[in-house]
């Protein structure tokens, strides 16, 4: 399929130097870009938030306490 994409001419002369840095035609470079973006929206953690391992269960409960006190303050026009 063929589309228009506009982008910053910076982003776009960055994107054609990686391509070439690597071998590839642009349309090549985009296609696997792409797919890599949409394959990492893909790969979502069962249950959010993961603790780290090395935090202990008093600090991640502190942590997980900011966290809320943080949302609790977004107004919800900020979401929209």
């Amino acid at each position: 399929m063929k589309t228009t994409v506009e982008s910053p001419d910076r982003l776009f002369r960055e994107a054609k130097t990686a391509a070439a840095g690597r071998g590839l035609s642009l349309k090549s470079f985009l296609t696997e870009a792409l797919k890599e973006k949409l394959a990492g929206r893909r790969r979502r953690p069962t249950e959010w938030p993961v603790p780290p391992p090395q935090l202990a269960q008093g600090e991640m409960r502190r942590v997980l306490s900011t966290i809320g006190g943080e949302f609790s303050h977004i107004d919800a026009e900020d979401w929209q």
